[in-house]
């Protein structure tokens, strides 16, 4: 590096410093109330951006306590992007490195951010080696790379500013969100037998039929019966909400 091109970058990150955090910065040449608006500006900015992203937890912070926790953000966090709408995923790296007050704070911020996520994934549902109306006991089914499998401890979905839990339920959250062909985000809260149909479906390749993923997720147990019968109705469901695309060609 040049000598130029070494205090170009000095004097970049001195510039930097005093926008994250001037009270321990080193001063730079520029009259204060010039820096003082560039770095309004830049706050301002950064505040709405994610605030974009998280508007139920802004809400819940309130504008003073949002505008603590961007201006921590801000002070603490090296953003590994440049892209603005991965903001939200570098938000929320960073939140998990810090203690989850309100308690639900955490899975609250990544059940908002899942709805930018599936709407900037870019895989393709429409798949060559899969037969969308093949029989889903008998063949593979193949679970949409759109279609997500959500569990968490809190009701995410239905906490608001008049709604704050502080301790989680006796039983877990269980959410799918999904793409449809028209990019459309959908949120459906399902159960426990739902969940792990479609999340084996993602972690398991291996599985051989639709009768042998029920049969692994049911067999052995007390109601099984039962529960085959259900898991049979809820593979169908998948597949009509477009979370199942089908089965895999022979």
């Amino acid at each position: 590096m040049s000598p130029e091109s070494s205090r170009l970058a000095q004097q970049q990150a001195i510039f930097a410093a005093n926008l994250r955090d001037p009270a321990h910065a080193e001063p730079v040449p520029v009259a204060p109330a010039r820096i003082a608006l560039y770095r309004e500006l830049f706050f301002n900015t950064l505040r709405d951006l994610v605030g974009g992203t998280f508007p139920v937890l802004r809400a819940i912070l309130g504008e003073t306590g949002w505008e603590t926790l961007i201006h921590d953000f801000q002070r603490e966090h090296r953003c590994r992007t440049p892209l603005f709408p991965e903001l939200g995923r570098e938000f929320l790296d960073w939140l998990d490195t810090r203690p989850a007050q309100p308690p639900f704070l955490h899975e609250l911020a990544h059940y908002e951010w899942i709805e930018l996520a599936l709407a900037l994934d870019e895989a393709d549902t429409v798949l060559a080696d899969v037969d969308s109306d093949g029989d889903l006991l008998n063949g593979v089914p193949v679970a949409s790379p759109l279609a997500w499998p959500l569990a968490y401890r809190f009701p995410v979905h239905r906490i608001t500013p008049a709604f704050q839990p502080q301790e989680p339920p006796a039983a877990p959250t269980f959410l799918l969100v999904r793409r449809d062909a028209d990019d459309a985000i959908h949120f459906h809260a399902i159960d426990a037998l739902t969940h792990a149909l479609l999340q084996t479906l993602h972690d398991a390749p291996a599985i051989r039929s639709g009768l042998q993923l029920i049969e692994h997720l049911v067999g052995g147990r007390e109601d099984a019966a039962a529960l085959r019968t259900q898991a049979i109705a809820r593979l169908h469901e998948l597949h009509d909400r477009g979370a199942i695309c089908g089965t895999r060609r022979a």
